[in-house]
């Protein structure tokens, strides 16, 4: 299809001039004398191009060019303009002209002109067309059009067809699950079970039983026989997530699992097998796991043949504010609030904060204005106070990210430091001829006499205690956010919020007795 060109000129001789100019060119030249059969031209044809003169019976070629503007009409705009009124030509071009042309117009000037902007024309639709193609705002549960995400939806796409083990890598709250699930929805296996499981919140002891179930009398409690992830799974998807989370002995039973497809209920006699596709993720780094010797190297290798890594929420730009939006409207819309927009202020601290605990976070941040507001817009004063705070993002560059968790995790250290510490109240009793010995000894170098028969020293107190309190401490700096004091304290957010809970029960059984 040959291209438009549409020439908006009150003069008949003037333009029967430039279509013998332009008739042996690749495209077509329309002409029309007023600017209201202009607009009602290009509202319906669409031309590539228009050029347009500034005097007209009807109306002015300005209100034409505003009209296109107005309606965000695809097309280049050429102002043909009289020698003394260059000065206005360039104004409109600060309007949305792409170009101006001087009269008496020249044959090679009106060419060239056309064909230029016609090949413009031709690569900025190009490059719309490769925007729709690759650059999509939303994908399988993901929003956002960002560069990393984008990588991230070409990966799924290309993985998810085949039978190959995929392994999902990034911080909390990221959405490796969403990932997980996208990958399963794209496979074959679309029509089968997605069971997801996160090694981390489940207790040590019963993870083989989660995942390949149990016989009747295996263990206390075994009162029925019971399927375990593995047979839920069979013909779709198994998603194990905070794979390194699991012990030593339970990764080389999964290790097995992968490698043969069978396995053995705990307490049974029989294998098992079944046809399931293995899907992992962590939110640490796997081979500083593995030379750490807590992840095996040889699991490592078997469920690392596809490896997509999802970025974290401050690298993601403006996908902030898209899933700020997504999170606002939807609930607005459950809880019947009036909020629909979040305002430049809000949108600026928003993007400038860091996100330790990503998507999650962001989520639960917009729920909570939701909840405690009904205002139409989200203004900065909705924000929580550690957004308000301006803290400049630690980057995108892995360095910068080291330096903001090294800043953190200091200051828990020094939060941490500033408790007081525990009274002395025991003492280590020493045979006499030690004592004196270590009290001349004590004696020699610091001129200060001591006790031969008692020497005080710190109390040395159990691990969990101290483990204990070391939590404790870093989810008060937190402000109760557990999500918050797991990030600083490298752990997994599960594995802080089961020590709680354990710690909360004994707390209670131990008043229930009193």
């Amino acid at each position: 299809m040959r291209n438009k060109v549409l020439l908006v000129e009150d003069s008949s001789s003037l333009a029967i001039l430039y279509k013998q100019y332009v008739k042996d060119e690749p495209f077509d030249l329309f002409h029309l004398e007023t600017g209201a059969e202009a607009i009602d031209f290009i509202g319906k044809q669409k031309p590539q191009v228009v050029i347009l003169d500034l005097k007209l019976p009807d109306m002015s070629g300005e209100k034409v060019l505003d009209w296109i503007s107005e309606h965000e009409i695809p097309t280049v705009v050429i102002i043909a303009t009289a020698h003394g009124s260059v000065d206005i030509a360039v104004n409109l071009m600060q309007k949305g002209a792409d170009d101006f042309i001087e009269k008496p117009i020249n044959a090679d000037r009106l060419k060239t002109s056309i064909n230029l902007h016609l090949q413009r024309s031709k690569l900025a639709h190009l490059v719309e067309d490769m925007e729709h193609r690759y650059s999509r705002k939303n994908f399988h549960g993901f929003i956002g059009s960002s560069l990393p995400m984008q990588a991230v939806y070409k990966i799924v796409e290309s993985v998810a067809p085949t039978t190959a083990s995929v392994f999902i890598i990034g911080e909390s709250g990221t959405g490796k699950e969403v990932c997980a699930e996208a990958i399963h929805e794209h496979s074959q296996r679309q029509n089968k079970p997605f069971v997801a499981l996160n090694c981390g919140a489940i207790p040590r002891d019963l993870l083989e039983s989660e995942i390949f179930g149990h016989m009747k009398g295996a263990f206390t409690g075994a009162t029925t026989d019971r399927k375990g992830a593995a047979s839920q799974a069979d013909g779709g998807t198994l998603f194990l997530d905070e794979l390194c989370e699991m012990e030593l002995d339970m990764q080389k039973k999964l290790l097995r699992f992968l490698q043969s497809g069978t396995f053995t209920p705990l307490g049974g006699s029989r294998e098992q097998k079944v046809d399931v596709r293995i899907i992992c993720a962590t939110n640490r780094d796997p081979l500083e796991e593995v030379e750490a010797g807590r992840f095996r190297e040889d699991l490592y290798y078997r469920v690392n043949v596809v490896p997509v890594e999802m970025p974290p929420l401050r690298d993601r730009g403006n996908d902030i504010i898209a899933l700020a939006q997504n999170f606002l409207v939807r609930y607005a819309k459950q809880d019947k609030k009036r909020f629909t927009a979040i305002s430049r202020d809000a949108q600026s601290l928003l993007k400038k904060y860091h996100w330790p605990g990503n998507v999650r976070q962001l989520q639960n941040i917009m729920r909570n204005i939701v909840v405690l507001n009904n205002d139409a817009t989200v203004n900065a004063e909705h924000l929580p106070e550690q957004i308000k705070q301006k803290r400049p993002s630690p980057g995108s560059s892995q360095n910068n990210r080291d330096a903001g968790q090294r800043t953190n995790r200091q200051a828990v250290v020094d939060a941490i430091r500033e408790t007081p510490a525990p009274p002395l109240q025991e003492t280590i009793h020493r045979p006499p001829e030690i004592a004196k010995a270590a009290a001349t000894e004590t004696e020699t170098e610091t001129e200060t006499e001591v006790s031969p028969a008692v020497i005080t020293s710190p109390t040395i107190r159990p691990m969990w205690q101290v483990e204990r309190e070391t939590i404790q401490q870093a989810i008060d700096y937190c402000d109760g956010n557990v999500l918050n004091a797991a990030v600083l304290l490298e752990l997994s957010p599960s594995t802080v919020y089961r020590k709680k809970q354990a710690w909360e029960t004994e707390q209670d059984e131990f008043i229930s007795k009193e």
